[in-house]
């Protein structure tokens, strides 16, 4: 027959057997506790990306997506992020011409390993080493055709045409886009904008100038502009023109001399959590989930086979649908990490002389 325990025996013997028991427990709260906080620009792109991406990838993996809302230009963000190791967010979404060169120039981004060749149905410029494109947008000519009827303008040759094309018109607030759309209308090819003749555009643009009713500065105040009237013709970005058109203006979309950006998901460098980013990031390269994204936006998909799962009627407003993004350009991102600085510089002196 044993002894019985003391009781100070007895109670070490317990706590011990109860660290035990957290240390095993630890590793499965852990793992029933994987999430991921990604970042989009809120909106109708939250709706679009929690259908499309976020409940599909959470109901795949078990790994929870939290999304939050964030600013618009997400570049200074990731810097203070890094730099700070206070990691707010594990994804958000970039723009390939925009924000990926300056952010692999400065060793921002949490490399993923990505290569053209593992996903061949996506579009090669869609993919960096620490980058995919999920969706394809545009940049594009819109007028009312209440003002034009069918014989609006066709070009950006037309557009700058005050004689033949009277009517109040709207550019963006900056040399991204307005710098290639002067030179197009200047007579320099689609295909042969780069690099920039920055003399060339700048001269283009002295000549509409004066004739540019409003410079807008968000997407929201051109849909305004070319939905209520305020002007006849317009620089925009398609999805913007489509939810005017949606809203029952009488806008008409050019996909000629269009020039297409590339939306896409990148990871701060360094999260805790990369390596739950990375794969949140290869699934959003599934086929039917880039089709999913195209019911709630008219942004098109970077994977060719999502035309597959989306209706003809539906695919006839999007950008990267073949017959409309055939005479479009991808604004350079190597050309514009090198002089976007300077450019824009000379850009907002230009619009304030």
């Amino acid at each position: 027959m044993s002894k019985p325990l003391n009781p100070m025996r007895r109670r070490e013997l317990l706590q011990a057997a109860g660290g035990l028991a957290l240390a095993g427990a630890a590793p499965l709260a852990l793992a029933q506790d994987k999430k991921i906080v990604v970042s989009d620009p809120g909106g109708p792109y939250t709706a679009a990306y929690r259908r499309a991406f976020y409940d599909p990838f959470e109901k795949a993996t078990g790994i929870k997506v939290i999304n939050v809302a964030r600013e618009a230009q997400p570049v200074a963000q990731i810097s203070a992020i890094v730099k700070s190791k206070n990691y707010i967010w594990d994804v958000t979404t970039l723009t390939l011409s925009a924000d990926i060169p300056y952010l692999e120039s400065q060793n921002l981004l949490e490399p993923i390993g990505l290569k053209a060749a593992d996903f061949p149905d996506v579009m090669p410029e869609a993919i960096t080493a620490n980058w995919l494109g999920v969706d394809i947008y545009s940049t594009v000519l819109a007028y009312r055709t209440d003002k034009f009827k069918d014989a609006g303008p066709k070009n950006w040759a037309d557009f700058w045409n005050v004689e033949k094309f009277p009517g109040r018109r709207s550019l963006r607030r900056s040399p991204i886009d307005t710098l290639e759309q002067a030179l197009m209308a200047d007579g320099v090819p689609v295909d042969k904008l780069y690099p920039l003749d920055i003399e060339r555009a700048f001269k283009s643009l002295e000549k509409i100038k004066k004739h540019i009713s409003i410079w807008w500065t968000s997407g929201a105040q051109a849909m305004q502009a070319i939905q209520n009237g305020d002007v006849d013709m317009i620089s925009t970005w398609n999805g913007r023109a489509q939810t005017a058109i949606e809203n029952g203006a009488p806008v008409k979309i050019v996909w000629d001399q269009g020039l297409y950006s590339i939306e896409g998901w990148g990871i701060p460098r360094g999260t805790p959590r990369a390596e739950l980013a990375k794969q949140f990031v290869r699934f959003c390269a599934d086929a039917k989930r880039q089709a999913a994204i195209t019911a709630d936006l008219a942004y098109g998909p970077t994977n060719r086979r999502s035309f597959d799962s989306i209706d003809p009627k539906r695919a006839e407003i999007l950008p990267s649908a073949p017959a409309n993004i055939r005479n479009m350009a991808l604004p350079s991102p190597e050309w514009w990490a090198k002089n976007r600085q300077a450019v824009t510089e000379r850009f907002n002196n230009f619009i304030i002389s």
